[in-house]
């Protein structure tokens, strides 16, 4: 079973205690993990002060950021009391992927956690936000948290992915059950899991096709296959068999609506992009992040491929 044993918190700038504060706290408590949070802090205004005194805008700048440390190391002294392992850091610099990214391979976190917000269609056809570029740039598992209604999760849902061969996903299905049961097991909370039928790979080839366009007789083998892993799957992580989900449908809806109304409040699911001239999962969690039921738990592959 994996085990978490660092935590990366990426905090807003705003001196405020949100979701990812509260789960960061619960997770890195439950597991024994240590957490290490970052805040990215960056006041136009005294930049732009610094052109014309650069002196009086250096001495602006550190009483600022003294104040958010202060405030940062407050937050971390009342969690030390009960014996997590806290230590904190504020950056003067934006919240960029860049210097976030910096963090993490300097932290190299098994786990990073941050807070996710709704980003309407129209803003993200002209910029990405910070959590799709996590979402295909950072090689730790990635948290974004919407709520924290229950910051030790109750209901946890696995949605795992048996459409893709799995040397083409590089083992990327264990993986989301390895963390989703890890998860599960430290909250004490019900894990269920759910794979999606709509596509099917055909001879071999790295390449998906809708099962409602295949012959019966084909397409019924392919359920059937697909069936039998699931049920392996399910087996190996010591999962319920009222608890084991196969719905049909686009997937990314399917999730999203399933999560919903069932009242989750992790969903587990996995992503690998691109490489190459071969095709991989990274669309699903995009849509459902687009929006998000509950909170999600992004699983990375163990290897990015070759």
């Amino acid at each position: 079973m994996l085990k978490l044993k660092r935590i990366l918190l990426i905090a807003p700038n705003e001196m405020t205690l949100t979701p990812a504060f509260e789960r960061a706290y619960a997770l890195a408590f439950a597991t024994g993990a240590y957490l290490h949070i970052v805040a990215f802090d960056y006041v136009p205004a005294l930049a732009v002060a610094g052109l014309l005194d650069h002196d009086a805008m250096a001495q602006a700048r550190e009483g600022y950021l003294q104040v958010h440390r202060q405030w940062l190391e407050q937050q971390a002294r009342f969690k030390r009391y009960i014996g997590m392992q806290v230590t904190t850091e504020v950056v003067w610099a934006r919240s960029s992927l860049t210097h976030v990214l910096e963090c993490v391979n300097d932290f190299r976190p098994d786990l990073v956690i941050k807070d996710t917000h709704y980003v309407p269609a129209l803003d993200r056809a002209f910029h990405r936000p910070l959590d799709w570029h996590l979402l295909r740039e950072c090689p730790a598992h990635l948290h974004l948290v919407t709520t924290a209604a229950h910051p030790k999760p109750l209901k946890i849902l696995a949605a795992i992915d048996l459409s893709h061969l799995e040397e083409l996903t590089h083992g990327l299905n264990d993986r989301i059950l390895d963390l989703a049961s890890t998860l599960a097991a430290s909250f004490g909370a019900a894990l269920h899991v759910l794979n999606v039928s709509r596509w099917s790979v055909m001879n071999d080839a790295s390449i998906s096709v809708p099962t409602g366009s295949l012959d019966d007789s084909l397409r019924d083998a392919i359920q059937d296959a697909q069936q039998e892993a699931f049920e392996v799957l399910a087996e190996r992580y010591c999962i319920k068999n009222t608890r084991r989900h196969s719905l049909t449908g686009t997937p990314h809806k399917v999730i999203g609506l399933f999560a919903q109304q069932n009242a989750f409040d992790m969903v587990v699911l996995g992503t690998i992009y691109p490489h190459g001239n071969n095709w991989f999962i990274g669309s699903t969690v995009e849509s459902v992040l687009n929006r998000a039921p509950c909170s999600l738990m992004i699983v990375k592959p163990l290897s990015p491929p070759d």
